[in-house]
């Protein structure tokens, strides 16, 4: 039986929004914002918990002006097709703001085997339904299709962004409807701000999950989670269902604070790992979004009876493992 690991948390530090690829060549990939929000930054490691340590690479800047000058949050890496793709959200700097929620999801190319090197392209800016505040787009595929599944403000509803899935012609143009799967309703996803954001897919068990993040992003940041069936029509609503209480929090006795915005990926033997970011304290002085502190973490999670993941509570922080 596979032993549990516990990994030096935290795994990388200052990386909120983490996001954790493990590739065919054995490699895992580590992006996440960036305290400055200036840039993208890559990482690779044979190991998980040798990801803090790693030599770091910057993929993309952002520009003085325009609208890829402010608030570089969230990239993706995904692996489509023979290319790598990043997703992002940017925004505007203007006179008057530092383009603070008024972001637009775009997307880098490169044809390179190892994402480190050669030359990323800018596709653009991954158009949507609406010209809105936009972010935190992940992508997916299941039987043949490619989907996306981000974060936006609908002009039309109270709030500050929900959720939407739509197919994908090509990495970075939608096609189709764009549908919604999820809104802020329930008190533990209205704190502070209404927020559905950071969403990530887990296909495991028959099913698709959708684990997303909620409310502000202090201490009352957490987790739900959305399951379809793998045979169902992801892109109707009556597909999913939302769970009813967070499925991760904070947890005070463990001095984790906020926990939210996660990836996943696997360990060798199979083993399922929740990367996520989270703060080792509760009080904030000013803007929670300009605290550097929320560090990328990893744990091992199972299953429920019901297939469904079942994440437990974020563990304390340990100790890097000594130097061999």
């Amino acid at each position: 039986m596979s032993s549990t690991p516990v990994f030096p948390n935290p795994l990388v530090e200052q990386r909120a929004d983490p996001w954790v690829y493990l590739h065919t060549d054995g490699y895992y990939y580590f992006t996440g914002s960036v305290p400055e929000y200036d840039r993208i930054e890559l990482r690779r490691a044979k190991r998980l918990q040798d990801l803090g340590n790693a030599e770091t690479v910057v993929a993309w800047r952002k520009y003085e002006t325009g609208p890829l000058s402010a608030n570089i949050w969230a990239p993706e890496l995904h692996f489509i097709e023979g290319k790598w793709y990043i997703y992002f959200a940017a925004a505007r700097t203007t006179e008057t703001r530092d383009g603070l929620f008024d972001h637009r999801i775009f997307v880098l190319e490169n044809a390179s085997a190892n994402p480190l090197e050669g030359e990323w392209l800018e596709k653009g800016q991954l158009k949507t339904r609406w010209e809105s505040f936009a972010l935190d787009a992940t992508t997916f595929e299941h039987l043949g299709r490619r989907y996306l599944v981000w974060a936006q403000k609908d002009p039309q509803i109270f709030g500050n962004s929900n959720l939407y899935i739509s197919e994908m012609a090509n990495p970075w143009t939608l096609q189709g409807p764009q549908v919604m799967l999820t809104t802020p309703e329930h008190p533990w996803e209205v704190i502070g701000f209404l927020v559905n954001e950071g969403a990530a897919v887990l296909k495991r068990n028959g099913k698709i999950f959708i684990t997303f993040s909620a409310s502000a992003t202090d201490h009352h940041y957490c987790m739900g989670l959305l399951t379809a069936d793998e045979n169902a029509d992801l892109l109707d609503p009556a597909s999913w269902s939302k769970s009813q209480e967070p499925v991760f929090q904070t947890s005070e006795a463990n001095q984790q604070y906020g926990p939210g915005h996660n990836s996943f990926t696997t360990l060798p033997d199979g083993q399922d790992v929740l990367i996520f970011h989270a703060r080792s304290y509760k009080d904030i002085v000013g803007d929670p979004l300009y605290d550097p502190n929320r560090h990328a973490r990893a744990q091992v999670f199972g299953y429920g009876e019901d297939g469904a993941p079942v994440f437990g509570v974020p563990l304390p922080d340990t100790q890097p493992e000594p130097t061999p």
